[in-house]
């Protein structure tokens, strides 16, 4: 059993190691390339986990995360956000390193980019399929030839294809619903592929790859490559999508139970914001969440407590609201794990896991960015 006097971040690498290798089988069996997203886990020790799995080609959130990840030998990596052009000089750089995927959105930022960079890039366009955040709208073929055309102009500049995330998919509390969203966006990314092919760009590749589409439906004819991430981890979020089971969770993090309130059937963790993020929370009937409680077991965790969950966060304070009958087993000093309820949000907090075995797992925090940016 591992030993906690503090919050801690525990990861189970056997869990990890299943969600990865069905995943993986899955791309296979559906003839996708499988390029993961490696913003959920943000490490090095679990990256190497995918190459097990004949894994060689990654997303990533940012240019800071791709050197990172280049620095440990990735040499196919996409920067799965918009362009940002103030950081050109970084783009340079690992693009004289790896194969590098630059996603665009607007035409003006490809004649900058290219004033900046002359190691070759791919280029992906952008496609906002509904969901409304970022992309050149499926249907404004303007735009989107015109991005083409733009493209082409450079010679360093390869034309990969269309990308699209369907966060829509987020909001999906039926298989059905689910796959009526999936079956969208898809429809949407091959007809905008065929329509860019008929205007004479042909052979454009498309790359999808939401989480609860990727864990749950088999039918992504037309695309080439999946992007998920948060499967590598799951949370509590994909738990109530039905994109995951319970014991495919993988991470959770660890608090001390400081106080309890029996009269209220409420205990105080040392486990707040700070540790655990506030950025997302479950809203449901009976209140919102903002994680799942587990007790320890073994080397571990083990099942969700009934009735139990995070109704309140602070800095550093952590409200349990609980059963009376589970309020009576609680007491100062006790540990109680805390499944999140987005584990990407999470671990980004986190400068390390703490594996089952007692060992540390660093992530890209645990890293001084001189350090990767200049291996």
């Amino acid at each position: 059993m591992l030993t906690i006097t503090k919050p801690t971040l525990v990861l189970d690498e056997r869990r990890v190691r299943r969600n990865i290798a069905a995943m993986a089988a899955k791309a296979r069996r559906l003839g996708l390339r499988f390029r993961p997203h490696f913003k959920t886990h943000q490490s090095r020790a679990v990256g190497r986990m995918f190459r097990d799995e004949g894994v060689e080609a990654i997303t990533v959130s940012s240019a800071d995360m791709a050197a990172y990840f280049a620095a440990d030998g990735w040499r196919d990596i996409l920067i799965a956000f918009p362009l940002n052009i103030l950081e050109a000089a970084a783009i340079g750089r690992l693009a004289s390193r790896c194969r590098l995927g630059l996603l665009v959105e607007t035409p003006e930022s490809l004649p900058a980019l290219a004033r900046r960079v002359t190691a070759p890039l791919d280029i992906w366009i952008k496609i906002n399929i509904g969901a409304n955040r970022a992309g050149a709208d499926w249907d404004d073929r303007a735009l989107i030839e015109g991005l083409c055309r733009e493209t082409l102009r450079h010679p360093a500049f390869k034309l990969r294809g269309l990308l699209t995330h369907n966060g829509r998919t987020y909001q999906a509390r039926t298989l059905g619903a689910l796959t009526r969203l999936h079956a969208d966006a898809m429809r949407k990314m091959v007809r905008t592929r065929d329509g860019l092919a008929a205007a004479g760009f042909p052979g454009l590749e498309i790359s999808v790859g939401d989480t609860p589409a990727c864990a749950r439906l088999d039918g992504f004819g037309g695309a080439d490559e999946i992007r998920p991430g948060n499967f590598v981890l799951f949370d509590v979020t994909q738990l109530e999508l039905g994109s995951c089971r319970e014991s495919e969770i993988a991470a959770a993090v660890a608090c001390p139970v400081v106080s309890t309130h029996p009269a209220r059937n409420e205990a105080v963790i040392f486990g707040g914001a700070v540790q655990l993020s506030m950025a997302d929370v479950l809203s449901r009937r009976d209140g919102r969440i903002y994680g799942r409680i587990c007790r320890p077991r073994g080397s571990g965790w083990g099942p969700i407590l009934p009735g139990t969950a995070i109704t309140a966060l602070s800095q550093e304070h952590g409200l349990v609201r609980t059963t009376a009958a589970e309020m009576r087993r609680i007491k100062a000093g006790d540990i109680l794990y805390v499944l999140p309820v987005h584990s990407c949000l999470t671990v980004n907090l986190w400068d390390r896991y703490i594996g089952l075995d007692g060992r540390p797992v660093p992530t890209v925090r645990a890293c001084p960015m001189q350090t990767f940016h200049n291996n």
